[in-house]
């Protein structure tokens, strides 16, 4: 088999990108799709597929692009996906269909697979909703909570199935973290997002926001109104490192951090809520939120940013791709170093840290970081932004009582078959039931209960 090496996709200039907040990645040209999608050998058994959480036919949609067919390829995506533009930027394909493709270790890497479904969705997008057709509706109503990518998903796939599906967000824009966790350089909202959710009015939608389930309505009255309930309500709660110093003006969560500048617009030069930005920024955490709020930072105005981590490179979490993008728009790593106090009087100054040594595997597989005794040192810092994960917000929990059940860490308890709870009609999943994860995965969720509220619903 001819070893033909893997098309890399353009990008801003690492100089100019830093000061921007315009997409950093360029996408494929038609020429390159096309060279890239005849790298695909169109496996008798494809793997690539078993690596998708919505199983999207992979060798199929390339074969429609080989054959320049874009409106096949498109059609084949939207089968199992209807946000490729929104997947193709952010899913993690490395660890994902791209991991298990046959070309990856001897054939010249991997075939680009998010690469070409973000060229086909951003084809998508540019013929709009003129191709959706609105479902007859049947007389049955859902209703989602939360307008993330599990809710878009359930809400999707219910909709093409003729229910009347009502999606409600506490935010004042939809798209959940799509909207206000991720960048613009990483997923243009109004490019991308908006016109992805359209998709979704096109095909007869409601969407009611600045509306927060378990306060400005209850799931009694939802119940009564509606046939199933689906809760994509993700995970917004911060996590802490609970050290001394964490309330010191300047020490914020990277998920304040993330929606302010994203969902409020704070980066923008004009923006009515501007956003605290020192000159010496320390984001905690290696994850891609780290890496979002490390390269917002940055381009807000931190002159000098770091990614503390206290494992080592082969450790972190965050894709290849934004590590890499991360160090060339000049943001260093400072790996091995673990934060034990956050200095200063009312406003933090610097960073009290320790040495790391990695010792053996703990639960998560990877090796545990141990502290190295008497190597305290400090790194002077006028910000610091806590970028150590999320848990479900406990309103829902909160306003439930014993309806349905959660687990020690405030998850939603669901069938894995259906992604029922422990109630009757009413379904979960995404991060509210796995806490943080990726966007596909999300979105699995919310098809597989989807899948399990149309079954129910039709009988």
């Amino acid at each position: 088999m001819e070893i033909v090496e893997r098309h890399k996709v353009k990008a801003q200039d690492p100089e100019v990108r830093s000061h921007n907040f315009d997409e950093v990645s360029l996408g494929f040209d038609d020429e390159t799709a096309l060279l890239e999608a005849q790298r695909c050998i169109n496996c008798k058994n494809p793997q690539c597929v078993q690596g998708c959480p919505v199983n999207i036919n992979i060798p199929g949609f390339i074969a429609k692009l080989k054959e320049k067919d874009k409106d096949g390829a498109l059609s084949i995506i939207n089968e199992s996906s209807l946000l490729p533009a929104i997947c193709g930027r952010v899913c993690p394909q490395e660890r994902q269909c791209e991991e298990r493709c046959i070309r990856k270790l001897k054939l010249g890497g991997s075939v680009a697979i998010g690469a070409l479904e973000r060229y086909v969705g951003d084809y998508g997008l540019t013929k709009g909703t003129k191709d959706i057709v609105k479902p007859q509706k049947n007389g049955k109503r859902v209703a989602v909570v939360g307008s993330g990518p599990s809710g878009l998903a359930c809400a999707a796939d219910c909709a093409k199935a003729g229910f009347d599906v009502t999606i409600f967000e506490a935010f004042h824009k939809a798209g959940g973290v799509l909207t206000y966790g991720i960048p613009e350089f990483r997923l243009p909202k109004d490019k991308v997002v908006k016109k992805e959710i359209e998709k979704l009015n096109a095909l007869g939608v409601t969407f009611k926001l600045n509306t927060i389930v378990g306060k400005t309505i209850t799931f009694d009255e939802l119940e009564e109104e509606f046939d199933a309930i689906f809760i994509g309500s993700g995970a917004g709660l911060p996590m802490f490192m609970n050290i001394p110093g964490e309330n010191l003006n300047g020490v914020s969560s990277a998920n304040e951090f993330l929606t302010r500048s994203n969902l409020m617009g704070a980066y923008k030069e004009d923006a009515i809520t501007p956003i605290y930005c020192g000159k010496k920024v320390a984001v905690i955490g290696a994850g891609n939120v780290a890496m979002d709020a490390a390269r917002t930072a940055k381009r807000i105005g931190g002159g000098e940013v770091y990614i503390i981590y206290r494992r080592s490179r082969e450790e972190m979490p965050a894709r290849a791709e934004e590590i890499e993008h991360a160090e060339e728009e000049g943001i260093k790593l400072v790996l091995l170093t673990n934060p034990v106090e956050m200095l200063g009087d009312k406003q933090v100054t610097a960073l009290k840290c320790v040495k790391m040594a990695l010792g053996e595997p703990d639960a998560s597989g990877r090796r545990r970081p141990e502290p190295i005794e008497g190597s305290e040192f400090e790194i002077e810092v006028d910000q610091v932004i806590v970028a150590l994960g999320t848990s479900p917000n406990p309103i829902i929990r909160n306003s439930v009582g014993n309806m349905f059940e959660f687990s020690k860490k405030g998850t939603i308890v669901v069938n894995e078959e259906t992604n029922m709870t422990t109630h009757e009609g009413i379904y979960a999943g995404g991060d509210a039931v796995t806490g943080a994860a990726t966007v596909i995965l999300a979105m699995g969720a919310g098809r597989k209960a989807a899948k399990a509220i149309i079954e129910k619903l039709s009988k």
